[in-house]
């Protein structure tokens, strides 16, 4: 299964501490915490991987070049100008030919059996799946909401309060079909995607696996402090 990392964000929280990098170049243990996304799907055997670059992205070619030094292969998708993720995932469309497909947000990682969370969406024959991290203060990112079924009820906005600790881990199986939904140009996959798949067949699978995102600042800094948490996983 072809797998995007979305890698293109301007990463302007993180810009005071990275100044000089895309957000996921940001060195962990003196590694880009983008290849530690590469090294976790590898571990899956998912080594058919389109990096999804906007910003700098320069730094992420020479870096990873066609990802034979990792025993994988890694295409790209370049941006021209900020598309936002969804417009990302779109403009990437012509590098997937298969029915389903893998989708990273590349300055985020959960601790997950991806393949797991394959099978779950093809046994569902979904039009999307995504992994939900539980955490002990979704406020802090907006918490999801699902139904005894697994689907997907609601998305809450960071700050509101939820009786979900199940939050956006980051990690997608999308169907093709999600296409449709994706206009052209500048698109958020979370505010202006996701909602239009709520009652389409769109399923949540709650994990209770290490959760970080680097695109706060704190936790980048907790985490670059830290870094065992997530090199002991890889």
């Amino acid at each position: 299964m072809k797998s995007l990392i979305l890698a293109g964000g301007l990463g302007t929280r993180l810009r005071k501490i990275v100044p000089d990098k895309p957000k996921p170049m940001a060195l962990i243990a003196n590694r880009p915490f983008l290849e530690y996304l590469i090294l976790q799907l590898k571990q899956y055997r998912l080594t058919d991987i389109v990096l999804c670059v906007g910003y700098l992205g320069e730094r992420v070619k020479e870096y990873f070049g066609d990802g034979s030094r990792w025993d994988v292969h890694v295409s790209y998708s370049q941006e021209s100008a900020p598309l936002g993720t969804g417009g990302a995932i779109r403009l990437a469309e012509k590098l997937v030919q298969a029915e389903n497909f893998l989708v990273m947000n590349g300055d985020s990682f959960l601790d997950i059996d991806l393949n797991r969370l394959i099978d779950y969406h093809l046994e569902r024959k979904a039009l999307a799946t995504m992994a939900l991290a539980e955490v002990e203060d979704p406020a802090r990112y907006g918490a999801v909401e699902i139904n005894e079924k697994g689907e997907i009820e609601s998305f809450v906005e960071k700050g509101e309060s939820s009786g979900s600790k199940l939050i956006n881990g980051g990690i997608y199986v999308l169907d093709r079909k999600v296409f449709d939904y994706i206009p052209e140009g500048k698109v958020s996959l979370e505010r202006e995607v996701f909602p239009k798949l709520i009652g389409r067949k769109f399923y949540g699978v709650p994990v209770k696996g290490y959760f970080i995102d680097i695109g706060i600042p704190e936790d980048y800094e907790r985490l670059r402090r830290n870094p065992q948490m997530l090199v002991e996983l890889i």
